[in-house]
Order: structure tokens, then sequence, then C-alpha cells
């Protein structure tokens, strides 16, 4: 019952991390009028709260291989405490992207310490805890438009003020919840980072390519989401509430899928979730009318979803103890790069007159690739992983 109370602790501390990626999307336009700037650096914006998440991820490997999993999840909550405080108070451009940084690298340092301590706190259902764990995190996604529309009705810092004193009180719980529970030891014997990342280089080369590649269009396609359905010709409230709508697709994709990822192989799951995914993104396009595109956006919802805790349950799954922490924080790190710089590419590529169709349709297309050449590798047995399940 103990790690029972300590996981329910860790799913509001995730709920809150992913809170403070996902809340800068539907903020973007606000960015645009408030600071005067334009859809390349708001993208940056966005961009810089991404690759926040992804720098401190090999950094945080090797200090788990010197302390605790529970220490490191502890030191992300004042992160993320002090990073919500900076973005709520900030003046202008430069200390806003600083803050955004901050409270990525907040989340990062989290994800790298907790998910692979969830799998070790119930090792026989990997899968499954981390769907719950990822459902938690989605959770906070399905709210962030609808925090942002009710904070923009006063001032869209309120959002930020809110998070930064959530994220104290979680870290407090934590604490005391900790104290009081039987921890796993399994990654005890985790303490050579390098050479748990070098014997594990295969299974993290293709988790990177499998996950963050299909995470870099996901990336481009969510953080513009609002302004692409103001283009098609939506409402900006219609259009901001269909983020909601993805968001919300993906609450049962992370319980089915985590589910579903400790029984199939795990290689053709995530190559079968990908395709799904850029059919979901060329439906997007396609779609005129507002009943067709709500019906495409709870489909790239759904699908995209299904994803991360097919990867995790992937990665998590079949690294052994004595590298899965070190192994997991490189994967991490390389995937979270990968994909951060989808909004910037995409801000960039509209800002240089390229439509956001043919953008999405071109990012699609990329993937249709992806699949086509790790379905090849997968059927000659050169891809780790792909012939079992966890």
């Amino acid at each position: 019952m103990s790690r029972n109370r300590l996981f329910g602790s860790l799913c509001a501390m995730v709920f809150l991390a992913n809170f403070a990626r996902v809340v800068f999307a539907p903020l973007v336009g606000e960015f645009i009028d408030e600071f005067t700037i334009r859809e390349g650096t708001a993208g940056l914006i966005v961009t810089l709260a991404w690759l926040g998440s992804a720098s401190p991820r090999i950094p945080t490997g090797w200090v788990l291989t010197r302390t605790s999993r529970v220490g490191v999840v502890l030191a992300s909550g004042v992160m993320l405490a002090l990073g919500a405080l900076g973005v709520a108070l900030a003046p202008g451009v430069p200390t806003l992207m600083l803050a955004a940084f901050v409270v990525g690298s907040a989340s990062g340092v989290y994800f790298v310490a907790a998910n692979p301590f969830v799998s070790e706190l119930f090792p026989e259902r990997v899968g499954r805890v981390m769907g719950i764990h990822g459902m938690a995190s989605q959770l906070s996604a399905v709210i962030a438009a609808p925090v942002v529309t009710v904070t923009l009705w006063y001032d869209w810092r309120y959002a930020f003020y809110g998070l930064a004193v959530a994220a104290a009180l979680t870290t407090v719980l934590i604490v005391a919840l900790a104290r009081r529970t039987d921890l796993p030891d399994a990654g005890r014997s985790d303490t050579d980072f390098f050479g748990g990342a070098r014997s594990e280089w295969k299974l993290i080369v293709a988790g990177v390519v499998l996950v963050g590649l299909a995470s870099f269009v996901w990336q481009g396609l969510f953080n513009f989401y609002e302004l692409y359905m103001i283009d098609k010709g939506l409402p900006p409230a219609t259009a901001r509430n269909l983020l909601t709508v993805i968001f919300a697709a993906g609450v049962p994709a992370f319980i089915v899928s985590g589910e579903i990822a400790d029984r199939l192989p795990n290689v053709p799951y995530i190559l079968g979730i990908v395709t799904a995914f850029l059919v979901s993104v060329v439906l997007a396009v396609l779609a005129s009318g507002l009943v067709a595109i709500v019906l495409a956006s709870v489909l790239v919802g759904f699908s995209v979803h299904m994803l991360f805790p097919a990867g995790d349950t992937y990665l998590l799954g079949s690294l052994p103890d004595e590298s899965r922490a070190s192994a997991y924080a490189v994967y991490s790190a390389g995937m979270m790069t990968t994909q951060a710089a989808g909004s910037w590419v995409v801000g960039e590529a509209i800002e240089a007159g390229a439509s956001y169709d043919a953008v999405f349709l071109a990012s699609a297309a990329g993937l249709a690739v992806l699949v086509v050449v790790y379905a090849v590798l997968n059927a000659v047995g050169r891809v780790p992983g792909g012939a079992a399940h966890t």
C-alpha cells in the first residue's frame, strides 16, 4: 500500500511537470500579442521549454548513479516551483525564454528520475504503471487550454503562480511519503553511467529514431494547432478548445497502450502507432468542416499518445537493472532534443511563407519513409527488441 501512495504522489508531480511544458502551446498567440513578436520567436519560446526538458537528462542520468531516484525527483519539484515563478514574473522576452527553459529543465530532471523509479516500484507490470503515470501526465494537457482560457480573463501569469504553489506542496508530500515507503534497490547496481549507456547504444538509437522523430512532428503540430485551425477558418475559441480535444483523446490512449505494450512485440507495435499517427495528420490536413476536423483531431490525439507508454515500455522493460537509469537518460535526452526542435522548425517554415498544409503533409511523408525503413530492418532482425515483448 505504501508504494501505491508514493506512486499516487508521483502521478501528481508528473501532472504538474507536463502541465509546465504543454501550457505554452495555447499561449503562443498571447505571447505574439503581448510581447510584439513573430511566429518564429514565439515558436522558439516553446522550443526552449522542450529543449530545457532535454538538456538536463544526461547529467541527471549521471547524478542517478551517485544518489537516489527520490532525491532527484525532489530536486525537480524545487526547480519546477522556481521556474514557474520566473515565468509568472517575466518582464520581457529574454526573461521569459530563460524561465521557460528552467521550467522545461525541471520536467526533464523529473522524467529521467521518475520513469525508471516507477518501473522499479512495480517491475511485474511496467506497461500498466507507465500507462497510468502517463495518463496522469496527459490529464494536465487536457486542462491546459481551459486553464489558459480562464486565466486570460484576468492574466495568463496566474496559471504559473498556481503551478509554483502546487509544485512546492507536491514536493513536500513526496518527501513525507518516501520516508514511509520500502523503496526498491534495483537501481543500486547502476553506478557506471557511461558504461551502461555504451552497453545499450543500439537500443538507445532505435528508441530515439522511432519515438523522437514522430514526436518532432507532434511538437510542430500541437504547438501551432490553434493557429492552424484559425487558418482553416475556425473561430479562435473553437481552435483553442481543439487542443483540449486532442489531449483528452490521449487520456484513454495511455491506459490502452500501456496494457497492449505488455503483450505485443515492441517494435512492430510502435511502427503501427507511428503509421496511425501519420495517417491521422493527413486526415487533419484534408478535413474541412467542424465535425470532420474534430474527428481528425481525436484520431491525432489518440494515436500519438499511444506512442509514449509504448516507447517507455520498450526501453525500460528491455534495459537491465545495472544500466536502466543511465541508458534511459541518454535515450530520453536524445529523444527530447530531437522532438524539441519541431516547434521552431514549423514556426520558421510558416514565417518563411510555407503553408501549414504543406508543412504537415511533408512531415507525414517523412514519417512514412521512417516506418518503411524500420519495418524492413525489423524484418531482417536488425532492430533490438523487435521480436519480443517485455
